[in-house]
């Protein structure tokens, strides 16, 4: 049974009904065609609405197109030489650090540019060059320390920058690096600010499709993939995740989301359903820009029959009273939220 999908075309039209006034016409719709959300670990966790060997696959696909490429090093700005000229100690130096437009300061020749070239390559120019000066000269470079060949993390962690990386550095000595996930006060409690759920790892512009539940809290060697430099992670903050719950529910509010919320927890907080609620719940998922609408037994949850489900970031738990009239009143009740009005901003 297919996900139900609010249009781009439905979208539009009730944004242009609930900024005119204009009163919703009563539809006939009802929730048989939703899709039941699966109480699997695999299908609550999956926000892509991709399954997990799919996205195996994938993320194997991608990393294929890195293997056998030349990942050689080349000097580049920021990095430290050190430069022995053997027998000519006076032409010798430590610690030169390469300028931004890729050149370094050399004894008799002056400025030489580097950037880019292997040290191999830097150091027969270097050769050449002096060999202007004195017969036949031995130039060693070494590096000192390496700055260029460098990852960024940003988002909530505690130490978010550019950090040095070395040969067989993963994402989850990255994250180690930058100190973990920092700890904010949300409603009074301290907690882990990020969502590792719905974490970007980019490379060469695309992101990846990297678990990192899976890389950094399992340490999946498929996700927990090897880093090349330049590559970019963010880890989002709690923050920016709120989940929103209305309907048939004492207290309808939004909620900062965390990774250890379940539907049972959610609805607990909100001051419990009212004893008018229809025995199923509806969950929107996916944000605004590709919704998908789920149902929830949550009688049958109450009952012990089904278990709990986990709420992810930015679900909307709406609590109906049954199943055909309310449906109106969810789309009514759903659409003004300013969610929705920043999402119909990008369609016009």
């Amino acid at each position: 049974m297919q996900n139900v999908r609010l249009t781009v075309g439905m979208l539009l039209a009730l944004v242009m009904c609930l900024t005119s006034g204009c009163y919703l016409h009563r539809m006939t719709y009802n929730y048989d065609g939703v899709q039941e959300l699966e109480d699997t670990p695999e299908a609550v966790l999956d926000v892509s609405g991709i399954p997990p060997e799919e996205q195996d696959k994938l993320l194997q696909e991608m990393l294929e197109q890195y293997e056998g490429m030349d990942i050689t090093f080349t000097i580049n700005a920021g990095d430290v030489l050190d430069i022995r000229v053997y027998d000519h100690p006076d032409l010798s130096s430590n610690q030169i650090v390469v300028t931004p437009d890729g050149y370094i300061g050399v004894g008799l020749v002056g400025q030489v540019q580097v950037g880019g070239l292997t040290m191999l390559q830097a150091n027969a120019k270097l050769e050449e060059l002096l060999g202007e000066y004195i017969v036949n000269p031995m130039v060693t470079i070494t590096t000192h320390s390496v700055r260029s060949e460098t990852a960024t993390i940003a988002g909530a962690v505690n130490h978010s920058g550019m950090f040095v990386i070395s040969s067989g550095m993963r994402l989850a000595d990255l994250y180690a690096l930058a100190g973990g996930s920092s700890v904010r006060d949300y409603d009074g409690q301290w907690l882990d600010a990020a969502v590792l759920e719905l974490s970007l790892f980019v490379r060469d512009g695309k992101v990846m499709p990297v678990n990192f539940v899976r890389a950094i809290k399992q340490g999946d060697p498929l996700h927990n993939v090897l880093l090349r430099k330049n590559d970019y992670v963010y880890i989002p903050p709690k923050d920016d995740h709120m989940v929103y719950v209305i309907g048939d529910v004492q207290s309808p509010q939004k909620r900062t989301w965390n990774e250890n919320m379940g539907l049972l927890e959610l609805l607990a907080s909100c001051g419990w359903v009212n004893e008018t609620f229809w025995d199923h719940v509806i969950i929107i998922r996916g944000g605004f820009t590709d919704p998908q609408m789920f149902k929830v037994d949550l009688g049958s949850i109450l009952k012990g029959e089904k278990r709990n489900v986990r709420i992810l970031a930015g679900d909307v738990v709406y609590l109906p009273k049954d199943d055909i009239s309310e449906y109106n009143v969810f789309v009514r009740k759903l659409m003004p939220t300013i969610q929705l009005i920043r999402g119909a901003k990008h369609l016009f």
